[in-house]
């Protein structure tokens, strides 16, 4: 196990007008962003440069992942129904061109909250028809149904983390697994309509080796997968999981190289790298390859 933080990854975090202006809106619309939730290390970049992911459906999640600093419950409770509308509200007051949606798993409800994810993604394009929408979504259990569902409003990008690699998944994610996942983002290339793109991520310093995190990369390439972000685990608390290694730079470089050969649009790897983070500029370098 390591806890002591390597030079490259010490990171300048300086508050700015920015930050205090999206945490004020985020709060007068009783919003929650997985940046804060979460505790991304990218948070005042991001904020900074007026970006932020929004996190759906509350701050409760029914899962109990080993690296997430989010809160879970069975029962998180009701969904704002004005959440929608509040989040178009503030996404076309921040000015973004790339909407994030993401959420909390919601197992408790009936459509795992498909149609709340639906009444988002129509809020924000009523509001921004020029947006591009990209869905960060929790596995849905791969249900085909569901999936067909969301395809009446599909999103521009559906993103779905495979977190880490097979042999650890059921101790990383003893809610999930490594096939539904995907499962997941097979389903949706096939049902989505435009051939929308499909986009995953793992993270790196969990007890895996780089020979299984290049099997993983592999396996999401053979999924249809056309974005991948890699990026290095940080431990948010010391209930979580602790680091197994901080890997260097010139590593995720040659993760990067190894994956592009794989097939995929876009490789996105390195230590602060978030699957939401930059997540236009991942984007628009996936389009300029296809």
């Amino acid at each position: 196990m390591q806890t002591r933080k390597p030079e490259w990854l010490r990171k300048n975090r300086t508050l700015t007008h920015n930050t205090h202006r999206i945490s004020e809106l985020f709060t007068k619309h009783n919003l929650h962003s997985v940046c804060h939730e979460a505790r991304c290390p990218n948070l005042q970049e991001c904020y900074t440069r007026k970006i932020a992911t929004f996190l759906l459906m509350g701050n409760i999640c029914t899962r109990a992942c080993r690296f997430c600093q989010i809160h879970t419950r069975r029962k998180p409770g009701p969904i704002d129904p004005q959440e929608p509308k509040n989040v178009a509200k503030v996404a076309k007051e921040l000015g973004l061109r790339h909407v994030v949606l993401t959420s909390v798993t919601r197992d408790d409800l009936p459509d795992e909250g498909i149609a709340h994810f639906m009444e988002t993604i129509q809020a924000c394009r009523e509001q921004m028809p020029e947006a591009r929408i990209e869905i960060l979504t929790p596995d849905f259990h791969a249900n085909s149904e569901l999936f067909a569902k969301l395809a009446e409003t599909p999103p521009d990008i559906f993103n779905h983390n495979l977190e880490t690699i097979e042999r650890l998944q059921k101790h990383i994610r003893p809610f999930a697994s490594y096939e539904t996942s995907l499962k997941a983002l097979t389903l949706a290339k096939k049902i989505f309509p435009n051939n929308a793109l499909t986009k995953s991520g793992l993270m790196v310093g969990l007890g895996e080796t780089d020979e299984e995190v290049l099997q993983a990369c592999q396996d999401l390439a053979d999924h249809g997968v056309s974005i991948l972000t890699l990026g290095q685990y940080l431990r948010p608390s010391q209930k979580h999981e602790p680091v197994h290694r901080f890997v260097h730079p010139d590593q995720f470089a040659l993760y990067k190289k190894e994956a592009l050969q794989m097939g995929y649009k876009y490789v996105f790897s390195g230590p602060y790298v978030r699957s939401s983070y930059m997540a236009d500029f991942q984007v628009n370098e996936a389009e300029k390859a296809s």
